[in-house]
């Protein structure tokens, strides 16, 4: 049962025995009207491949994105990563695992009828899911949510997802938390306390795979959740990641006084 807001607490500072799972939009960059549209902060990059190396390589981005994506947002970094919440993953030494594509293309001619008939609908396809985006017209959640349902009533291989203004039609039992424990069975990833920060309700898989391996899962943003810690904005989560990479980066042997998570 998700925690109310009122009882999540701010994250601890990063351990360097972590392992780090990041959500992308929402958590690393702000959200944006579509998914092209977002922007990614100078430093966000070298702070993510100082964070890799200080870990020992063991972060990954946990995303509902494709791989691709990702890698084209963080370039030149070609991060462990799950796409698709999961249908892809690549793991540290550059290895891609992706599952087969089902049969999407009815349910792509639905949201592509959907999205002619009323503006401001954004039909995004992937590798195995369609997602069907109505952040620019929210007054359809109701109107894409009974069509995407109906899309799928007689096909038990998918199941219909609801994140932030989008309902995405994926294959069924594919979710982030499975990634994770993937990442977790293998090296760098494996003997590590996870770390998990995502900001919707696609991230709770993950919160609940972290947390019973005495992980820390953190919400980012408003909303009940899981996890029992929370960020207020992506640019908290960037300030607690710098924060991070100072205190792992600081000298052994100095007496430093771990920095306060931001406010």
């Amino acid at each position: 049962m998700p925690k109310s807001s009122s009882n999540l607490q701010l994250p601890p500072p990063l351990g360097r025995d972590a392992a780090l799972f990041l959500d992308f939009d929402g958590t690393l960059v702000g959200l944006a009207p579509t998914p092209e549209a977002i922007e990614i902060p100078p430093a966000l990059v070298p702070l993510l491949g100082d964070l890799r190396d200080l870990l020992g390589g063991a972060l990954a981005v946990v995303s509902g994105r494709q791989i691709d994506s990702i890698d084209r947002f963080l370039a030149p970094l070609r991060l462990p990563a799950a796409g698709e919440h999961g249908v892809q993953r690549r793991d540290a030494e550059g290895h891609m695992q992706e599952q087969r594509a089902p049969d999407l293309v009815s349910i792509l001619d639905i949201a592509n009828e959907l999205a002619r008939v009323h503006e401001g609908l954004l039909v995004e396809r992937k590798h195995a899911a369609i997602a069907l985006h109505y952040r620019l017209a929210p007054q359809l959640e109701a109107v894409c949510r009974d069509a995407m349902s109906r899309a799928i009533a007689h096909e038990p291989q998918l199941e219909l997802m609801h994140g932030k203004f989008v309902f995405e039609v994926k294959p069924a039992g594919v979710h982030k938390g499975i990634a994770i424990e993937a990442f977790m069975s293998e090296a760098p990833f494996a003997g590590r306390m996870p770390v998990f920060l995502g900001d919707d309700t696609t991230d709770e898989t993950g919160f609940a795979v972290v947390q019973p391996r005495g992980g820390i899962a953190v919400k980012v943003g408003s909303g009940p959740s899981l996890a029992l810690h929370r960020l207020e904005s992506p640019r908290d989560v960037y300030e607690w990641l710098v924060q991070a990479r100072d205190l792992l980066t600081a000298p052994e042997n100095k007496n430093t006084e771990p920095p306060r998570s931001p406010r």
